[in-house]
């Protein structure tokens, strides 16, 4: 999971108060999976009774997943995984589709992303946490198709889904230093998919690599920017695991953009073809 909090949707949001007045933009946010979660709407409907319906159910959808997910709920299912008390057979058929999702994230990042190698001192122990916040927003984000002409982005702790709707201009994204957090190192233009931020500016070197236990510190920060929310986010975790290799290994990450934050100060950008 993603855990740096970017100037996100910085422009966009200047937008959203500026022509507030106009009835084309609405801000929803609420305080779920401990942390602000927003949904910003543009476009003619977005004070219309269906999408403060869509935003509605959205939030519900991600409360649920919450309750479903978390770790620091005693009765999660997934709390009960790491107890003995439940197989994963016999969970909601949602736990089964992030387990194949964490399964299919151990194999395709050489186990640089590894939800059963997580939890110090306890290795084989299944937690999802590595992706399953970006899982649950890219489903919650489905409420939103009652509203096709909406652009719509969802930001939760510095990944966002964005979709275009019928609005004519991209998403601009800023992405935060990670030496001074007040300050935007970058802006992109983005109409649709979703841009995740991993690193070590708001929880230190709380990353490991998985294969030697030893926390990462050469990439201060990985801005991954691709058609797939969730998997912008296992890449962005991956690239600060493997700490100086990630710049080379994004080069093998098609149809994805973005930028490296490196220790020593010096910054790579990629943008590779499809």
């Amino acid at each position: 999971m993603s855990t740096e909090t970017p100037a996100a949707i910085a422009d966009a949001v200047a937008t959203l108060r500026d022509e507030a007045a106009a009835g084309t933009r609405k801000v929803w946010v609420e305080q779920i999976m401990g942390m602000p979660i927003s949904i910003h709407a543009r476009g003619a409907e977005a004070r219309g009774h269906a999408a403060e319906q869509a935003a509605a159910r959205a939030f519900a959808d991600l409360r649920t997943a919450d309750a479903m997910f978390s770790t620091y709920r005693e009765d999660s299912q997934i709390s009960r995984i790491q107890r003995g008390e439940l197989t994963i057979a016999e969970s909601d058929p949602a736990v089964r589709e992030v387990h194949r999702l964490c399964e299919s994230a151990r194999l395709r990042t050489d186990g640089y992303v590894d939800a059963w190698n997580s939890i110090p001192g306890r290795p084989g122990v299944f937690d999802p946490t590595v992706l399953v916040k970006t899982w649950a927003v890219s489903r919650a984000a489905r409420h939103f198709s009652s509203v096709p002409t909406l652009a719509i982005a969802i930001g939760a702790g510095g990944d966002i889904l964005l979709t275009p709707g019928d609005e004519p201009e991209p998403w601009t994204i800023g992405i935060q230093d990670p030496t001074d957090r007040a300050r935007t190192i970058a802006t992109f233009p983005i109409r649709e998919g979703g841009t995740a931020t991993s690193g070590l500016a708001a929880r230190g070197a709380h990353i490991v690599d998985p294969h030697t236990g030893e926390a990462v510190v050469e990439v201060l920060s990985a801005t991954v920017i691709g058609p797939s929310l969730v998997w912008a986010d296992v890449w962005a975790t991956a690239a600060v695991a493997r700490g100086t290799s990630a710049i080379e290994w994004v080069t093998t990450l098609f149809g994805t953009s973005g930028l490296l934050v490196m220790a020593d100060g010096t910054v790579h950008r990629w943008q590779n073809e499809v």
